[in-house]
This record gives C-alpha cells, structure tokens and sequence, in this order.
C-alpha cells in the first residue's frame, strides 16, 4: 500500500511539472494569436470615414486624365472641291468667297423678309498659330486698338484722359476729342483723390510730362502709358483718334490647345458700304499681322471668318489678299532699313530746333 501511495505520488508530481512545462511553451503562442484576433476584430469594428468632396471645377481636377481633344485648327485641305453650288459642306472643303461676295450674303439673309436686321454688325473670327519663333513657345494673349479709316458706332464707352504739358500739346489733344487734358495740377487731383482713374478706360501722355507721371506708376498699373500699347507718343491727335474710333480686338489663347488663339471683333455694320468695310477689314488684318512671331514658311493667320448675328451663318474669306501669307526675313529688313531711315531724320529734326 506504501508503496503503491508513493509512486502514485511521483506520478502525479511528474505530470504537474510536465503541465507546467507545457503551459511554459504554449503560453506565449496563444497569448500572440489572441492578440492578432483582438485586433482583427477592432479592425472590423472601426467605421471607414467618407470624405465628402464638394464640386471642383474642370480646371482644378486631377491633370493626370488624358483626354483626346479635338484639334481646333481646321484643316479641309485634303477634302475634295465642290463641282456646283449644292453639296453637303462637311465632305467638301469650304468655299471661300471675296469680302464683297460675303458681304452681299449677309445682306440677303438679314433682308427684311427674313431676319429683319439691315443694320446688324459684321463681325470677323480670325483664327491664329499662337506659336512664337521657338516651337515650344506660344505667343502671350495680346490686347490691341486697330485704327481704321471708316468709323462706326462700336457700342461702346471710351473716356480718354491725356497728360501733356505746354499750351500747344493740350490744345492738340482737345481738339482731338479728348475727354480730358491736363498736367501737372491733374496728376496732384489724382494723387489727392479728387480724380477717379477708373472714370476712363485709355490714358494717354505725351513724353514731355514722363518725368513727373511716375508717381502715378502705382495707381495706374496696366493703364501706364507705354510706347507698346502705343499709349505715349508725341502724336496726340493720332493716338486720340486710334482709341476713340479705332477696334478693339484681343487675342486669347485656347485653355486646353496653347497653339490656337482666336480674335473675335466687329469691323462695322451692313449698312455700310462695301468698300468701307472692306478697307476696315484690311486695317485689322494689318494690324494683327504687324504682331506676327518670326516664324519663316509658316502661316500667323490660319483662318478669318465672316459672321453678323444673329445669323449663325459663317463665311471664309482669303485674308492673304491683304497680308502676306508667310514671314520672309526679307521683308523685315527692308522694313528695319525704312524704320532706321525715319528716325535717322526725326533725330535730324530734333537736333535742328
């Protein structure tokens, strides 16, 4: 009986220390899965927050989206020549007319008996290669006022403050049709707020009085009189006469195409005669090509468009009868040469007053 107590004593002992041993080895194991399960489950648990993202414009979405665009410089060259005067346009290439021919178009669709508008503008869209002289460049947006011989009622309100000094330049540009002329005692209206600035839409000076307009660099801005905007000369009545009767046209840039810029404008109304708006339009398509890039072989004005609302019909015209088709170096170095010649004399001039 002793016996049998002991050893059974020794196996109960035995066995306690391998139950000990063995939760040693498995306690660990089991603690780290109940962990990971723990966790897993807090995972589960947890509630995935939404971000509400309110409208954003297409201009500020993500860029990495390419989207094939349709190029907007029209080209119909490879489009077969119509045999008569009925055809469905988008298989042929477009008819191009003479100014006078689209003219007479406008006329007869704005007739009485149809849209009842005989006095209705002549509006021009002139399409251009916005490339400068590097091809990975592009011409800037460009605002200009294009001096025309016939003017017209443009509709619109331009007030025109000139600076100058000395009784002859300011009654030069009274006589002009300014709005209003002065000097030095109108720069200190400004300077104590007396005169509003943004009253007028051109400011124009004669570069006697340069010296003294700086201080009013600040408060005007864009509106300083610069040679390039053709703002500061010594021709007061001419630069008067260009702002007030002259067009007003601006070339933006397309937002998604940078080598596409357009020009959308009026040259006068139906009423007019033929020739004045032809000569109109010639003064436009001048002045914008005198901004051409010195690209060599290559067109600046791709296409010139016809249009007098509220007609959506849109006639093309040959533009290169009045502007040189592609840019020659040789022209322009007769032009420099000409350049040179007349300041060579109004130096001349200067020096013998």
């Amino acid at each position: 009986m002793f016996s049998l107590t002991s050893s059974m004593r020794t196996w109960l002992v035995r066995q306690q220390s391998v139950d000990t041993i063995r939760k040693l080895h498995i306690t660990a194991v089991c603690e780290a899965a109940r962990k990971g399960t723990r966790e897993k489950a807090r995972k589960k648990k947890v509630k995935v927050e939404v971000k509400k993202v309110g409208f954003i414009p297409h201009n500020q979405r993500d860029k990495k989206v390419n989207l094939q665009r349709e190029n907007l410089h029209f080209d119909d060259s490879w489009k077969q020549v119509p045999q008569d005067n009925v055809f469905i346009l988008k298989y042929y290439r477009w008819p191009i007319y003479t100014v006078a021919e689209a003219i007479q178009c406008h006329r007869e669709t704005h007739h009485t008996s149809m849209y009842n508008e005989p006095n209705a503008q002549l509006n021009v869209h002139i399409e251009l290669d916005m490339r400068a002289e590097k091809k990975n460049r592009f011409v800037d947006n460009f605002q200009r006022m294009a001096m025309i011989p016939h003017k017209f009622e443009h509709g619109e309100e331009r007030k025109i403050l000139v600076f100058a000094k000395g009784n002859e330049q300011i009654s030069e540009a009274r006589e002009a049709g300014a709005s209003l002329v002065g000097g030095i005692e109108l720069i200190k209206d400004i300077t104590n707020g007396e005169l509003l600035l943004t009253d007028y839409q051109y400011v124009i000076a004669h570069p006697n009085i340069l010296p003294e307009l700086v201080a009013l660099r600040g408060l005007m801005k864009r509106k300083f009189p610069n040679p390039r905007s053709e703002t500061l000369g010594t021709n007061l009545a001419e630069m008067i006469e260009r702002f007030s009767n002259g067009i007003s046209y601006s070339a933006t840039k397309d937002e998604h195409q940078q080598d596409f810029g357009l020009i959308s404008t009026s040259v006068g109304t139906l009423e007019m005669a033929t020739e004045q708006l032809e000569e109109n339009l010639r003064s436009l398509l001048q002045d914008v090509d005198s901004v051409r890039p010195k690209r060599e072989g290559e067109r600046f004005i791709k296409r010139v468009l016809l249009k007098s609302p509220p007609s959506s019909e849109r006639l093309k015209i040959d533009a290169f009868r009045y502007v040189p088709e592609f840019y020659t170096k040789t022209s322009t170095k007769a032009n420099e040469a000409e350049n040179l010649e007349e300041d060579i004399e109004k130096q001349k001039a200067v020096v013998a007053q």
